[in-house]
């Protein structure tokens, strides 16, 4: 993957590489960059969709990249958390509102975000999850994410019902810089769906 230039640091991830070894080279590579400290918060936006159901060709293709986008991603942000997280830092993954139910469309992104759903459910209980103590994790459950890409290929799709990303980026703002200030932190293991209408979000746990 490419680095970002508006990042501080970077580590980079080898797309070809299995699973095992993509968590030894962030692992070390994050080791590198901290040098001993630890984060306040970890942001895991990684993610991507591709539909199909059980008779489309592409359909276990489909299934095995999506794995890869929401789950590799998420495993590996989970284990940064229980080496480099602070106590009672955030630890926040990206799952789908779609995701609670059955997906017969997108069968391979449906299992993805599930298993992405089960994972912050495992985590909530830092005494039995491996994270540090009072650890926060908590999965986003967007719709449709007001996204160039996203406009791009639905341009006359009903955009005042996609969340804004610069929603997300002020309540995770908050909570991680301000907590103090704001009356809706999430609880460990929470789902906060998304509900975006007429340009406004509410946040829903389920």
């Amino acid at each position: 993957m490419s680095e970002s230039e508006a990042a501080n640091s970077n580590v980079l991830v080898d797309p070809l590489q299995s699973w095992v070894e993509q968590e030894k080279n962030v692992l070390n590579g994050v080791e590198s960059v901290l040098n001993g400290d630890k984060l306040d918060a970890i942001l895991c936006v990684a993610g991507g969709w591709a539909g199909g159901n059980a008779s489309n060709k592409d359909f276990i293709k489909n299934a095995d990249l999506v794995w890869k986008q929401s789950v590799w991603t998420s495993s590996i942000s989970a284990k940064i958390g229980a080496k480099f997280l602070k106590p009672s830092g955030l630890l926040q993954f990206t799952g789908a509102a779609a995701a609670v139910q059955g997906t017969p469309g997108m069968i391979g992104y449906g299992m993805a975000k599930a298993a992405v759903h089960q994972l912050v459910k495992s985590l909530a209980d830092y005494k039995t999850s491996g994270l540090p103590e009072n650890a926060v994790p908590f999965a986003f459950l967007p719709v449709t994410l007001d996204t160039p890409m996203n406009r791009k290929w639905m341009p006359k799709a009903d955009h005042s019902t996609w969340t804004p990303l610069s929603f997300i980026a002020e309540k995770l703002f908050g909570w991680i810089f301000e907590p103090e200030k704001c009356g809706d932190l999430p609880k460990a293991g929470a789902l906060l769906e998304l509900i975006t209408k007429d340009g406004k979000t509410e946040i829903k746990q389920i």
